[in-house]
């Protein structure tokens, strides 16, 4: 397994690891890996490497506006289609 990025590094970064993002936003991997398979997280993936890289800005404001709308007492499928609106 190779070694984690300093934060510095992370947050300089255009492109961010799901891991990476779970220590920016302090979520649960499981939570964010749901939210990747459901849609709400959009993702490049190299063909020759097959880990998921997300873009570190749109998807943290991304994250933090799912978790505001979960607070808010959306569900999963409202919050989707509020995203869909987009």
């Amino acid at each position: 397994m190779s070694r984690q990025r300093s934060m510095e590094a992370i947050l300089a970064s255009e492109h961010v690891s799901i891991g990476e993002l779970v220590r920016i936003t302090g979520s649960r991997y499981s939570t964010l890996k749901h939210y990747t398979e459901e849609g709400m997280l959009p993702f490049e993936q190299a063909e020759e490497n097959l880990t998921r890289r997300y873009k570190r800005e749109e998807t943290v404001a991304r994250i933090i506006w799912i978790k505001e709308l979960k607070a808010s007492g959306l569900s999963i499928p409202q919050i989707k289609e509020a995203i869909d609106a987009l």
